[in-house]
């Protein structure tokens, strides 16, 4: 006999503003603390613009934090306070380095921290229904083409360390690959909110695995025909795999189907050997990864110095680092940009290390709960995408920077110097936030429909 049905609960998050607040103070104590250390570190004493830069950074994150809680009240309270902290260390490391080679790229870090936070805003007032994305599928995906193919453009494009991923126009330059990574995972999602039932459908089954339909490899085929063009006409390895990666999660995900994975997997590893056969640049990075020693000092070609000092500057750290200020990171070549992770190893140890890779971790852990809460499939699919996104960005960079793989040109999300990938990491939060907000925010209207008697439904805050 059919039980009755008992009362419906349904969850009501609460809005957590004042607990962002809190972690924000906290988040503002990490990057001052960090700029004063960095001043008592190298010459001794506090530095005198310790008021002016600690209320700018206080001002940026006070005018984010006021834009949340106007108009995305029930978002995720902990992403903008990690964000702050890593911003806020990565400034103050830049600063550093900065002491050590009479440069002035804190200075401009901040600048573009502003520029960032900005469009942190405008993107929160502007998108107030993340489902509007789905309307700009392939108008996002043609202006992704149109910035990756701008660095091929003669005299806009500019080759620098052997990757032309670069576009200069007088005294600025810009990484529009940062901007199209954005642009990707919006074209992305709603591609396969469209065609995610036929890309599931399963053909052949090989080893306990359902391999996709071969009508069905018009998309990741041409993915990968774009990631492989990335390799061989840019020589970025780090965009190539982070793009082609990144499609390759959210096909996974929308589809559930694991054939995926091995098809676009045995499709990345054929397209890479043919690049290292056929480019010498790209072959020349493996052969630095495979052997760094023989390219290190004197009486070689000296190529494999950032990754030696970086190895010797992490080792020198230790377990819980020299200190900021106290150690030498200005020994390896771009340590403010490409190598901050090793820099920041050194001064703050493993101990340090470990907790910007745990930070990270929660950016990534947040992105993926607003994906499982989300209301929608776009909603879903964009916070996998843009999690996923941060995520292989990091393990690019790190496992790079401590030589588990070929080095590539990706900068460390909040934390390097470079005014493109900071202003798109800061929008990127403003999707997250404004996804997590409409996942959290309770429905319009909590009763049944049809029902009158509203103690049929229970509310239980979280």
């Amino acid at each position: 006999m059919a039980q009755p049905a008992g009362p419906i609960m349904q969850f009501v998050h609460r809005r957590r503003r004042g607990a962002e607040l809190f972690l924000l103070v906290l988040a503002l104590a990490v990057g001052v603390g960090a700029y004063a250390a960095v001043g008592l570190g190298v010459k001794g004493e506090v530095p005198a613009d310790i008021v002016s830069y600690g209320g700018w950074l206080a001002a940026l994150i006070i005018a984010a934090h006021i834009t949340v809680r106007m108009v995305a009240p029930y978002a995720d309270p902990v992403l903008l306070p990690i964000v702050a902290a890593l911003n806020g260390l990565g400034l103050a490391e830049i600063h550093r380095l900065d002491l050590a080679l009479d440069h002035h790229f804190a200075r401009q870090q901040l600048t573009w921290m502003t520029l960032g936070v900005a469009l942190f805003v405008a993107t929160l007032l502007i998108l107030r229904d993340h489902r509007t994305l789905q309307r700009f599928t392939y108008t996002s995906g043609l202006a992704a083409i149109v910035l990756l193919l701008l660095p091929m453009a003669p005299g806009l494009g500019k080759t620098v360390n052997g990757a032309r991923i670069w576009i200069h126009a007088g005294s600025l330059s810009f990484q529009p690959g940062e901007v199209a990574k954005v642009l990707l995972v919006v074209t992305f999602a709603g591609y396969l909110v469209l065609h995610r039932d036929a890309l599931a459908l399963a053909g052949r089954r090989v080893a306990m695995i359902d391999l996709p339909r071969g009508r069905d490899l018009g998309p990741i085929l041409a993915m990968w025909v774009v990631s492989l063009g990335i390799l061989v006409f840019q020589h970025d390895l780090g965009s190539s795999l982070l793009f082609f990666g990144l499609f390759l999660i959210m096909l996974y995900v929308a589809t559930e189907r694991a054939g995926w994975l091995l098809v676009g997997a045995s499709l990345f590893v054929a397209g890479s050997y043919a690049v290292y056969l056929l480019i010498p640049h790209v072959r020349e990075r493996f052969v630095l990864w495979s052997d760094v020693w023989a390219h290190y000092g004197a009486g070689t070609d000296d190529k494999g110095r950032q990754t030696v000092e970086t190895m010797f500057g992490m080792a020198y750290g230790g377990l819980i680092g020299r200190g900021l200020g106290q150690g030498s990171p200005w020994r390896i070549p771009f340590a403010e940009s490409d190598f901050i992770f090793g820099a920041i190893g050194e001064e703050l140890g493993l101990t340090g290390a470990i907790a910007v890779i745990l930070l990270y971790g929660l950016i990534v852990e947040r992105a993926f709960r607003a994906a499982l809460i989300s209301r929608d499939d776009i909603g879903k699919l964009l916070a996998t995408g843009l999690g996923g996104a941060v995520a292989l960005q990091v393990f690019v960079v790190v496992g790079g920077v401590t030589h588990l793989i070929p080095l590539t040109g990706l900068t460390t999300p909040f934390l390097s110097y470079g005014g493109s990938s900071l202003v798109a990491n800061w929008v990127i939060v403003a999707i997250l936030l404004r996804i997590s907000d409409s996942a959290r925010r309770p429905p319009p209207d909590l009763s049944l429909p049809g029902t009158s008697d509203m103690d049929e439904t229970q509310v239980v805050k979280m």
